[in-house]
Order: structure tokens, then C-alpha cells, then sequence
């Protein structure tokens, strides 16, 4: 018989990940609550609830500045038909970027002074495999830039990976394989999760509804199957969005969450919830008490069903 599996996947990118919709000037605070406050709060809350999570990190944040950035460039860049999307030309039009939005090393230290973290990777530059005219040989070099600064900077070999905007395909899944990665996090089976590099509105109002009523499959799913020689994929089961002003609408939110989690915990699944560090920048105090409040009920999951929390690269070596 397994034990359930809760699984907290966390997609560490800071401004890398929102440099082609936002202007970096105007979330100076909601970086800095990010980085001040939330993270060094979530390792707190991650340490007293014994959570093994997974910060899938951007490469360029494991830099100090932008000319040892430089240093570990790929010669190969992506070729996106649409360059707004590149991080390479919009840093050559900042005249002063901010660095708490885009150079974090000492975040990459404290969460690796907790064993129970795992440093992973979310590309180097936040890489879209599946926008138009890239190339994969620019995406293999990518993932060996991520690799070689997380090994030089920190010593750390990356495992498990998460792809940005949940943007994958087989190519660049057997890229993946080949150097080495030996999990990702996928995408849910429901149809307004299919295909995310064509966004529509429909999925996306789909999206947001699923986490208030139930609109998708189940999210909990059975301890997942690894072929030899091929890299797992470990199911999102569900994207904890952020407070925003209206409580009950949060309320309603984590009580969905901690259902569906008491439901894998009985059916002895895995949970895998995920979110971005950043969506915590605003309103970080109630943000952190309505995980806390998730925290808590996996620990009475865990005295109760036996539960445990594993990052996503030991829920790799238990397959």
C-alpha cells in the first residue's frame, strides 16, 4: 500500500517570467515583498511544517549581476518569431533595471540551506519550447546553461524541471531526458489545460472557475509509472492562486484545496499543488496565512492518513 504524496512545486522567476506583459518600474514593492518577505516566510512555514518543496528556478536569478549573468550566456538564443518574448533583447533596452526583480542568489542559498528543499530548474531564461520559429538546439543550450550555473554557483545537480508558461512537447521532453532531468511537472488532463501556447479567454475563465467550482477531472491521481529511460511526468493538481481582496472568494479557494487533498490522502494519491513565489507580493500577510492554513491541514493529513510531504525529485527516486 502507498503512502499519499503532497507535493508543493514552486515556479521561482521573479520579473524573468513577466518581462513581456509588465512594467518592471511599477512593481518595485511587489518584488520586494517577494523577495524581503514572502520567501524567507514560506522557508519558515516549509521548515515548521516539515514540507519538502520544489523551487523551480530560473537560471539568470542564480547570478549576481547582470555581467556574471553574461558569463554563462549560451552562444545559441532563442529565435522566438515574436523577440518581445526574449529576455536577452529586453535587458538591452532597460537603462536601469531593478535587481531585486531579476538577481537573487542569496534566495538560491537560503533555500538550499534547508535539506528539505530542492533546487530545480525552470529553464535559464525562461524558455518557451513551443513559440513559434524557436529552436531546439537554443533550448538544449539552455538547459545546459541552467545545469552549469546551478553546479558552479551552488554545487547542485538540477533533476526535475518545470517548464515555463507549461509549455512542453516531445522534443523537448526527450531534450530534457538527455541531459539528465529525470522529472517535470505536467500539465492537468483537463482540456482548458491542454495546449496553454495557444491561450484563449474561454480557458482561461475555465481556469480561474475550476478553482472555485469543480470544472476539470480529478485532481489527486494514483502514484504515477516511470518507463526506463524516460523522464516522469508528475501532474499539477492544482495552481494556488493568490489573495485579492475578497476574502470569502480565498476562503472558498483553500477549502477546495484542503478537500481535494483530504480526498488523495483517503485514496492514497499524490497532490501536487504549485504557484508562483511572487504571487505573494501583494497582500503577503494574508497570502501566508491562507497557506498556513493548507500547511496545517496536511499536518492532520499526515497524523491521520499517513501522508508526506516529497519534493518533486524524491517522488522521482520513490518510483
Amino acid at each position: 500500500m502507498h503512502q499519499p504524496i503532497f507535493t508543493i512545486s514552486l515556479d521561482f522567476e521573479l520579473h524573468w517570467g513577466r518581462f513581456d506583459k509588465y512594467d518592471i518600474k511599477q512593481y518595485h514593492n511587489y518584488y520586494k515583498n517577494t523577495v524581503e518577505l514572502v520567501i524567507p516566510h514560506l522557508l519558515e512555514l516549509f521548515h515548521k511544517y516539515q514540507i519538502q518543496a520544489t523551487w523551480a528556478t530560473v537560471g539568470i536569478l542564480m547570478a549576481e549581476n547582470e555581467e556574471e549573468w553574461g558569463t554563462f550566456i549560451p552562444e545559441c538564443k532563442p529565435l522566438y518569431a515574436n523577440q518581445k518574448l526574449s529576455p536577452y533583447a529586453w535587458l538591452g533596452q532597460q537603462e536601469h533595471p531593478a535587481p531585486v526583480a531579476l538577481f537573487a542568489p542569496q534566495l538560491v542559498k537560503q533555500i538550499l540551506s534547508l535539506p528539505t528543499q530542492e533546487l530545480a530548474s525552470h529553464t535559464f531564461s525562461h524558455f518557451y519550447t513551443c513559440e513559434s520559429e524557436q529552436n531546439n538546439i537554443a533550448f538544449e543550450q539552455d538547459l545546459i546553461a541552467a545545469k552549469n550555473i546551478a553546479k558552479q554557483k551552488f554545487n547542485t545537480n538540477l533533476e526535475s524541471l518545470v517548464f515555463p508558461r507549461n509549455q512542453y512537447n516531445t522534443q523537448a521532453l526527450n531534450t530534457a531526458e538527455s541531459l539528465g532531468f529525470t522529472s517535470y511537472r505536467s500539465n492537468p488532463e483537463d482540456w482548458f489545460w491542454k495546449n496553454t501556447e495557444h491561450e484563449t479567454l474561454i480557458k482561461k475563465l475555465f481556469r480561474t472557475g475550476d478553482t472555485l467550482v469543480s470544472l476539470g477531472n480529478k485532481t489527486s491521481y494514483k502514484i504515477p509509472k516511470k518507463a526506463e529511460n524516460q523522464i516522469l511526468a508528475l501532474p499539477a493538481s492544482r495552481l494556488l492562486r493568490p489573495f485579492r481582496k475578497i476574502e470569502s472568494l480565498q476562503q472558498i479557494r483553500v477549502a477546495k484545496i484542503t478537500n481535494e487533498m483530504t480526498h488523495a490522502a483517503e485514496q492514497q494519491e499524490v497532490y501536487h499543488l504549485w504557484w508562483h513565489p511572487h504571487n505573494f507580493g501583494h497582500f503577503p500577510k494574508e497570502n501566508l496565512l491562507f497557506l498556513e492554513k493548507i500547511l496545517k491541514h496536511y499536518t492532520q493529513l499526515s497524523q491521520s492518513h499517513n501522508m508526506r510531504s516529497l519534493s518533486m525529485k524524491n517522488t522521482t527516486q520513490l518510483v
